[in-house]
């Protein structure tokens, strides 16, 4: 049985009089694509910036490869090996994709000048790993389309090494080419074993490239599925629902079809 590379234990969270988090229990596998999906003010976001740093959680317990851990800030995050890329990208428009992918740690020689030529290797190396396609890394991020710009911001996330990515709605605003690309992309890392956080409103992608699928409603765990044993209506309807039908059904309890780790999550 392999173990969950993080646990989300009871994760609570309130801004002020609003309880954005109510217990929350998610599981993650190594190179496993887990989607998280649920209505607007379900929490998925706030789940996961509490898991990448970004803010802290007033209860509950993280664990990650095992270990307790706690975050104060996304950068103690990334040095355990969690990444998020967020909506906006999060890339300087006026750098070129080799700038924006080693932002803040360009490579330098004689301890003062950048080696582009160096970054611009790396760069390429990694790009041909992970089969994403630019006419050159020397092109700024502002010439690119959107999937591009998507794709280079996951590039920039995975040269950190990470064991876990989260992508928050990495399709939103995309053609549907772009979004092939994206999802593609997102599919292949499980060649490399990194696990994956996917929110997203979009069931159809979550099951084209899930293997969960975990369902917050109101800052609660709902369910958490297998894919391959859940339709998307039903998802829809544990969304709308609650969960309301699941408990008056104990064939479709939350915790059913959940993995070995009985996962529960945003």
């Amino acid at each position: 049985m392999t173990a969950a590379v993080v646990e989300m234990r009871a994760i609570e969270k309130h801004f002020g009089a609003v309880h954005a988090l109510r217990g929350v229990d998610l599981d993650l596998l190594p190179g496993e694509v887990l989607g998280l999906v649920g209505d607007n003010a379900a929490g998925k976001s706030t789940l996961m910036k509490v898991l990448s740093g970004a803010i802290p959680p007033d209860g509950g317990q993280i664990l990650f490869r095992g270990a307790p851990v706690r975050f104060a800030s996304p950068a103690e995050a990334r040095a355990r090996g969690i990444e998020m890329v967020y909506q906006d990208f999060a890339l300087c428009n006026n750098l070129d994709i080799a700038q924006n992918i080693f932002l803040g740690r360009w490579p330098v020689r004689g301890g003062v000048l950048v080696d582009r030529r160096a970054m611009q290797r790396a760069a390429e190396a990694m790009l041909e790993r992970l089969r994403i396609d630019v006419p050159s890394v020397t092109v700024q991020v502002r010439h690119l389309s959107g999937g591009r710009r998507q794709s280079v911001a996951i590039a920039r996330a995975l040269s950190f090494n990470p064991a876990v990515l989260i992508l928050d709605e990495p399709t939103a605003n995309l053609s549907p080419g772009a979004t092939h690309e994206v999802l593609s992309l997102v599919a292949d890392l499980k060649q490399h074993g990194v696990g994956v956080i996917l929110i997203s409103h979009r069931l159809q992608e979550v099951f084209a490239i899930g293997d969960r699928v975990a369902v917050l409603k109101q800052g609660r765990h709902v369910a958490t599925r297998r894919v391959r044993d859940a339709t998307e209506d039903e998802i829809l309807e544990l969304i709308v629902t609650g969960g309301r039908a699941a408990a008056t059904n104990p064939a479709r309890r939350p915790d059913a079809g959940g993995g070995p780790e009985s996962p529960v999550g945003d």
